[in-house]
């Protein structure tokens, strides 16, 4: 019986990685291409005060971007600016 509960065990610890496994897979090279970064929108965009990938949503203060944690099971998408200053 021990023997059958240690292997039971191994089984279960062999197989956790591949159960837990967060990591997303990459998008396909002509999506990668058209993923801008955080970076490159905001300095296309100085004037953007809230924004979203449809996955988090940001606030602009102070030239950093303050972003909510990503929702579950969210398709990312380009980033759109939803509010602007002084509009």
């Amino acid at each position: 019986m021990r023997g059958f509960i240690f292997s039971l065990l191994l089984l279960m610890a062999s197989a956790a990685p591949v159960l837990c496994d967060d990591a997303q897979p990459a998008p396909p090279a002509d999506k990668a291409a058209e993923m801008q970064s955080m970076k490159d929108f905001l300095q296309a965009n100085p004037d953007c005060r809230e924004f979203n990938d449809s996955c988090s949503y940001c606030v602009v203060t102070d030239g950093r971007a303050d972003c909510s944690t990503p929702q579950i099971a969210c398709v990312k998408k380009t980033y759109q600016c939803t509010a602007r200053l002084g509009k």
